[in-house]
């Protein structure tokens, strides 16, 4: 520890409060010449602004935490405000011993997945004991310098990685737009139903599976994934031979849920739950199946929405128009064509994403060595008014 500094509890130095119920009473979406004071809740859209009230339950500068959602999600905030639930605000209690966006920083740096919360959320006991180190004003003052100088370059990296990004798959999403919305000379246009009927599997009841077993059966959760459920050998070649089921190499789509998901059946043994994966019991003759698989990478399933789902029926399914050249060799061109920017475009994902997520361990180790004392030495701060402290 540093010559001057103290170590000292979040309660020491700041009064905590959990946000309350938004008061129906005396609430408006929109601000009015009563309703001036702002409402906020967790979150990073818009802010956490939530609406307006005319009652000020916090009138210092002051912090505000998520408690659920994104967990210690902090912004600082400067005028009066209302906190509703699902929020935390940290204030502190004397601003000529605690500089407010020191305390910001101090927030963001805890690990609050080992503050002793299993993290659906956050509470004051939770954190009311949390210690962390506070030099005099003026350092404090130097130390937010530094790291508003450093975090402003980490951000402005962070956004250049992830405009790249981007633009990395807007686009790979512009060159498959060129292709599968081109209707020149040797191209046809057709629906997915000319191509092929509709198909899924028979219905499985829960009964019929079991946590261990044969046969995998995969529903709608675990498309794609590892599967968490089973039915016997016996069950499965029954099935299989009575009812429709998937040929090696047809492309197995999610109709609920996130719509589209695509999985190429392999032809291993594996059963597919009924309405909710489907298939196009195509036989090649026009389309290829890895150009489907392709397509409905693109496609806009435009699925029907019901009341807490969105599903895609079969009649919705054999109505999405298709292009595609009527030569197989042309359609293999196109696939090879679109499996190497694919390749490349993941690639290029994959690296960006790397960099963002460095950008941020970055922000993490400039924070640790600030509150360790670690930041380069330098004359301290000149000391602010009181006003400027905020």
């Amino acid at each position: 520890m540093k010559e001057g500094w103290e170590i000292k509890k979040l309660s020491e130095v700041c009064e905590l409060f959990a946000g309350g119920d938004v008061p129906k009473e005396d609430f408006s979406k929109f601000k009015t010449e009563k309703h001036q004071v702002p409402i906020f809740a967790n979150g990073e859209k818009n802010d956490g602004l939530y609406g307006y009230t005319s009652i000020a339950k916090i009138t210092k500068p002051s912090i505000t935490v998520s408690a659920r959602g994104t967990i210690g999600f902090s912004v600082k905030r400067l005028e009066s405000f209302y906190p509703i639930v699902r929020l935390i605000t940290i204030t502190p209690k004397d601003l000529r011993l605690l500089d407010l966006t020191f305390l910001d920083y101090s927030i963001k740096g805890i690990d609050f997945k080992h503050s002793g919360s299993s993290i659906p959320q956050l509470t004051i006991p939770m954190i009311r004991d949390y210690e962390f180190p506070l030099p005099p004003l003026p350092e404090q003052q130097r130390i937010v310098s530094i790291l508003d100088e450093a975090f402003a370059a980490i951000d402005k990296a962070k956004a250049n990685a992830e405009q790249n990004l981007k633009n990395a798959k807007e686009l790979f999403e512009s060159y498959l737009q060129g292709v599968f919305e081109k209707k020149g000379d040797g191209w046809e246009e057709k629906t997915i139903g000319d191509l092929g009927k509709p198909s899924m599997c028979k219905r499985i009841l829960k009964e019929q599976t079991t946590t261990e077993g044969d046969i995998p059966f995969y529903k709608i959760g675990t498309f794609g994934k590892l599967p968490n459920a089973f039915i016997s050998k016996e069950l499965y070649d029954e099935y299989r031979n009575k009812y429709s089921f998937p040929k090696k190499g047809d492309i197995l789509i999610s109709a609920s849920g996130t719509i589209g998901r695509r999985v190429i059946y392999d032809g291993k043994p594996a059963f597919f739950q009924d309405s909710n994966i489907v298939w196009i019991d195509n036989n090649e003759k026009q389309v290829l199946n890895d150009y489907l698989y392709s397509f409905y990478g693109f496609c806009d399933w435009q699925p029907s929405k019901g009341a807490t789902i969105a599903r895609l029926y079969n009649s919705n399914l054999k109505q999405i128009k298709i292009s595609f050249p009527k030569s197989i060799v042309e359609q293999k061109k196109i696939v090879q064509k679109i499996d190497a920017l694919s390749a490349e475009t993941r690639k290029m994902e994959a690296i960006y994403q790397k960099k963002i997520a460095d950008l941020e361990e970055l922000k993490k180790s400039v924070l640790k060595k600030a509150f360790a004392g670690e930041l380069p030495s330098g004359e301290p701060a000149e000391p602010k008014t009181e006003k400027e402290l905020v």
